[in-house]
This record gives C-alpha cells, structure tokens and sequence, in this order.
C-alpha cells in the first residue's frame, strides 16, 4: 500500500511537471511559404517568433523562461509593434545569413521587403510575426532547397507554383534541409512521405505537444480505467473531432480561435471536476465528451489550416494527420495505465488519493488557462 505522503507528493511533482511547461512558453516551428511567379521572380514569407529570435531561445529550451535570456525575451514581448519591427531590421542580415536557400547548387540571399508584427496583447501568449522576403531565381535553376537554423526551431515548408493548385510541403525538424523541390512544380510531395509526414505531425501535437489535449484525455482516464467506459468515451471523443476537423478543413465551419481556445479549457475543468464527484459512467458523459470532442477537432483543424495542406492531397492529410491523434491519445493512455492504473487501480484507496487529487489538479490548470485565453482573446 503506498503511504499516502508520497502518494501527494507523486501527484505535486506530476502537477508541477504538467502545468510548468503549459504555463510557460515553447517555441513553435516557423511557417516558411515561398512562391514563384511566371516572370521568374520568388517570394518567401515566414511566419515566426521574432521575439524569440532576438533572445536567441530555440528548442534547445524546454520552455522560454529557462532561458538565461529570459528576461530580454519578456522586455521583447512588451515592445510595440514597430519598435520590434525596428529592432529585428537591424538583426535582419544576421538572422538571413545564418538561413540556407538554395537553388539547385547556387546559395542566394533573399532582400527584405516587410516585416509585419501583431499589436501587442496578452504578454503571456507568443505573438506570430511574418517576415516578408524576395528575389529573382538564377538564370536555368531546376531545383530549390530550404534550410531554417537549427538554433531557431523547426520549420514548416510550403512550396507554391504559379498557375498550378500544386504545393510541396514539409515537416523539417531541428535544421533539417528539405529535398530539391522542381521548379517546375510537376513533381508535389509523394504520397506516402505525405502521409508519414502528417502522421508524425498528429502525433506530436498530442505527444509532447498538446498538454491541454493530454489532460482531456487523462480527464476521460481517471473517471474509471475499466475498458469498457473508457472505450465508450474514447470513442464519442475520436468520432466527434473527427467530424469538425474535416469539417474545419474544408472550410465548411471556421470558428475563431479566440472562441475553440478557451473551451477546449473549460472541458478540461468540466471533465476533470466530474471525476470529483462520481466514480461511474454516467448516461450523459458520452455525449458531453462527444460535444468537447468537436471543439478539439476545430482546434486540430486550426493546425492543420495554419500549415497548409495540398488541394489534391486534402484527404490524404486528414487521415494521416487524424491517424497521429489518435496514435498520440492511445500513448497518453498508455503511459497513465502503466504509472498508475496497471498498479493501483485496484486498491481501496486508488480513488481518494489518486483520483480525485489529480482531477482537481488537472482541474486547476485548465481554470488557470481558460482564464488566461479569454482575457488573451480581449487584449487581441
């Protein structure tokens, strides 16, 4: 029987290892979008953390205030708009020179034509700035390459072509290159590297990503680690998502983020705060967990959107990327069963000492962050 000291302070350290990098900051991957034109000129526009860039805080910190230029990267955050447009002016030749755009084996340097950064709003949220770069593309070349810093962060490649519905895209992670793309755009991503790629970008929005959708799924977890009521909220949850991340997709219903955001925390709370209070799968559950699974599919239609997907490949896209989910949920159960469920779930005490304190702890993080996302969605 576990003492019920170290039983609290197992659940401290999970609360604390949950709701530090949550509340705290990581670093997006850069949405780079280069596209060319019939008169041979090309145009890449990319969507970033310009804050995070002059701090010189990338991956290699877990969250951006334990970084030891912490303190520059929250004095950046309060800068208005064209004062970090200014600032990252000066740092412009730097950050370019240190990027790899290549046409077949010859290296060019894009000129800069605009920066545009949002006003600022909640400080405690990153804000997306896009820097707009052009050039003429040398006389013959077949190909063209992308390498973003590994110091920056990941990247995300949309490829364009004028005249065509064709689009090249790529998950590159850590400084990786991407393969030549054909300027003549007849050759789009294949298939199946596709679907990988999209399977991959499912997962790991869930794991290690998506903290809040992590603990919407320990919510539906905790309420009972038998199979079967936890297959039947798995379930309403997946059919549900799936539905209004197509839906999302194709553009048949868009939803503000400013709206999907905050909820998506208030059924954190909701679920987890059921939990609290009963032990058993109640009529009512499925279809509330199926009407918070629709918010979290517009929220993963929201990704999938922001990254750009082929035309031609929509379908391909979504069950890859929808695969990743629900790959990613099945972790997350996974690792809960085996820490807690598989050892304790059958002792007297597992419900008041596991249970319900890591409902209320889940419950508190989600309060925290539907809090912070309306008053986010005011300032913006």
């Amino acid at each position: 029987m576990i003492p019920r000291g170290l039983a609290f302070l197992m659940l401290l350290l999970a609360g604390l290892f949950v709701s530090g990098p949550a509340v705290a900051h990581k670093i997006s991957p850069a949405v780079v979008t280069v596209t060319f034109d019939n008169a041979g000129a090309y145009e890449i526009t990319v969507a970033t953390n310009l804050e995070a860039v002059l701090a010189d805080i990338g991956p290699q910190h877990e969250d951006t205030d334990s970084a030891p230029t912490a303190t520059l990267y929250r004095q950046l955050r309060t800068l208005p708009p064209e004062v970090l447009r200014e600032r990252f002016e000066v740092f412009f030749p730097r950050w370019i020179g240190a990027i790899r755009v290549q046409f077949d084996e010859t290296p060019v340097q894009p000129r800069l034509i605009d920066i545009t950064v949002s006003p600022v709003g909640d400080t405690a949220l990153a804000r997306t700035s896009r820097v707009r770069m052009a050039g003429v593309v040398p006389a013959g070349a077949q190909t063209v390459r992308w390498r973003y810093p590994r110091r920056y962060g990941s990247s995300i490649l949309r490829v364009k072509f004028a005249g065509s519905d064709a689009m090249v895209t790529a998950w590159l992670e850590n400084g990786k290159e991407s393969d030549p793309v054909p300027l003549s755009g007849a050759q789009a991503t294949s298939t199946p590297r596709l679907f990988m790629d999209y399977v991959v970008l499912g997962f790991t929005h869930i794991l290690p990503g998506g903290l809040d959708h992590i603990l919407f799924v320990l919510g539906l977890f905790l309420l009972n680690t038998r199979l079967r009521p936890l297959l039947i909220q798995v379930t309403a949850f997946t059919l549900a998502h799936s539905i209004t991340l197509a839906l999302g997709l194709y553009g048949v219903v868009r939803v503000a983020p400013s709206i999907v955001e905050p909820l998506i925390a208030a059924s954190i709370v909701y679920v987890a705060m059921e939990n609290v209070f009963t032990s058993r799968l109640h009529m009512w559950r499925p279809a509330i967990v199926f009407g918070f699974g629709l918010l979290h599919g517009l929220g993963f239609a929201g990704v999938l959107l922001e990254i750009g997907l082929p035309r031609g490949e929509f379908v391909t896209g979504l069950v890859a990327f929808n695969l990743g989910v629900e790959f990613g949920q099945l972790g997350v159960i996974a690792l809960a069963w085996g820490l807690a469920g598989l050892w304790f779930s059958a002792q007297p005490w597992y419900r008041a000492r596991i249970v319900q304190p890591a409902s209320l702890a889940i419950a508190l993080v989600g309060l925290y962050w539907t809090v912070e996302r309306v008053l986010a969605g005011w300032g913006a």
